[in-house]
């Protein structure tokens, strides 16, 4: 498999003197890649997608288990969760 390396300046915002690349900037610099270079490119944004979302799961998922231990994190049924979210003390308003 071939390693993928990308210029950044080619793809992020990048300082230039006193101007920024715009998006427009980048995006004509990655139509103007070899086809090649850009399906490494898409595959390589793809698979940072991937990686932040799962960081993402994994800090919720976290704050989830330290709010289990510090005693903040309510359990219960979606009913329960449904009426804590209207205010219903008594679920009536799930009847």
């Amino acid at each position: 498999m071939r390693e993928i390396k990308i210029e950044l300046a080619k793809v992020e915002f990048t300082e230039l003197g006193d101007s920024m690349m715009n998006l427009q900037e980048i995006i004509n610099s990655i139509e103007s890649l070899p086809t090649e270079d850009r399906e490494y490119l898409f595959e390589f944004l793809r698979q940072q997608r991937i990686v932040n979302r799962r960081v993402e799961i994994l800090k919720n998922a976290q704050e989830v288990m330290q709010a289990f231990k510090d005693g903040t994190a309510h359990r219960g049924s979606v009913d329960d969760l449904i009426a804590d979210l209207l205010g219903d003390d008594d679920g009536s308003c799930l009847e």
